[in-house]
């Protein structure tokens, strides 16, 4: 009778561990558990970096830009520096090659006043050397100074004398122009000398 006790004590024991009829078994899916070690407290790879790291990069970009930039900035100047020598030493070229036609036509015009003694042919050929002139420097930019009936205008005159007794219609206006003004695209690079009426 012992032994039968027993044996139903196991029993009881076996049927507190074995499920209900009925009842589903309850168990804790596999995936569940590996989600639930996975939860644990980790050490995560982006967490908060120091910021002394941080300023020290961002330290080290700054100069590596600025470095650049230094250097960028170097290069345009003698760049810059080179142009312009270039410009002083050659920026007269298209003015001279302009010109040089009208220099032949003077040694022309020099060879053959030796062979004639006509002055009417040879002043032909300094009016002809002027217009050629004339034209060369008007596709320049280069034109007269206007004086004739002009107002005496400061911006583009010099009086060098003051005429008096000119009448009231000549007060304040351009009598002989003593010397040719000239302008060069609308600036003025020499003032006509002009006597003025007063």
């Amino acid at each position: 009778m012992i032994m039968e006790e027993k044996d139903i004590h196991i029993d009881d024991e076996e049927q507190k561990d074995a499920p209900v009829e009925g009842e589903k078994e309850a168990t804790v899916p596999e995936d569940t558990q590996e989600e639930n070690i996975e939860k644990e407290p980790k050490a995560e790879p982006n967490e908060e970096r120091d910021p002394l790291d941080v300023a020290l990069e961002e330290i080290a970009s700054l100069k590596d830009k600025y470095l650049r930039q230094v250097a960028e900035f170097d290069n345009y100047r003698k760049r810059t520096l080179k142009e312009r020598a270039e410009l002083i030493l050659n920026g007269g070229e298209k003015t001279i090659v302009a010109l040089l036609p009208v220099i032949d036509d003077m040694e022309r015009a020099m060879e053959n006043g030796q062979k004639t003694e006509d002055p009417q042919v040879l002043r032909e050929g300094m009016e002809l050397i002027y217009h050629k002139m004339m034209k060369a420097l008007e596709g320049m930019g280069v034109k007269k100074i206007e004086t004739e009936d002009a107002d005496f205008d400061t911006d583009m005159h010099e009086a060098v004398a003051m005429v008096p007794g000119m009448g009231d219609d000549k007060k304040g206006k351009v009598i002989d122009c003593m010397t040719t003004g000239y302008m060069l695209n609308d600036k003025v690079i020499r003032h006509a000398k002009v006597a003025v009426g007063q």
